[in-house]
């Protein structure tokens, strides 16, 4: 009853997740990177926003539901499937608590208008663009893992 329900939760938190990211990298990142230093820190403040608090729930969703699917896997292969995609999902809301929340925050409360001096030496975009590349490969290899647990599980 448990992998029934918990299962497809976990797939479609994990899936949303991943299609966030994705999203943001094929899609919102480019146009930030292109932006010139006014428009990159409008257009940044106003994407941040949008994302909050549904992709870090659907992270933690992922996270505490492929926990719980390792503790009570009955085969050795879906338990280290399920524990890395949890593995995977923590690390990605690590890199983001660390790395990219940071930088969202600090865009937020920059004027366009009135960019800092020294904005050009700490334009934030190139490390902000590593880091969103790393998070979204680890969502998506989350989402691979447990893509091939449900795999296992309704494949005889």
């Amino acid at each position: 009853m448990l992998l029934a329900v918990l299962a497809p939760l976990v797939l479609v938190a994990n899936g949303l997740a991943a299609g966030v990211l994705v999203g943001t990298q094929l899609g919102n990142w480019p146009l930030l990177a292109s932006l010139p230093a006014d428009r990159y820190v409008s257009t940044h403040a106003f994407f941040a926003t949008r994302y909050d608090p549904f992709m870090p729930a659907c992270l933690v969703l992922t996270a505490v539901g492929d926990g719980v699917l390792a503790v009570f896997a009955e085969q050795q292969a879906l338990f280290h499937l399920w524990l890395g995609a949890a593995l995977l999902a923590v690390k990605t809301l690590v890199v983001s608590l660390t790395k990219n929340v940071p930088v969202n925050r600090w865009v937020r409360t920059v004027d366009p208008d009135d960019l800092p001096a020294d904005f050009a030496e700490r334009d934030p975009r190139p490390g902000w663009g590593r880091w969103n590349r790393v998070r979204t490969v680890l969502t998506v290899l989350a989402l691979l893992a447990n893509c091939a647990a449900i795999g296992i599980v309704t494949v005889p």
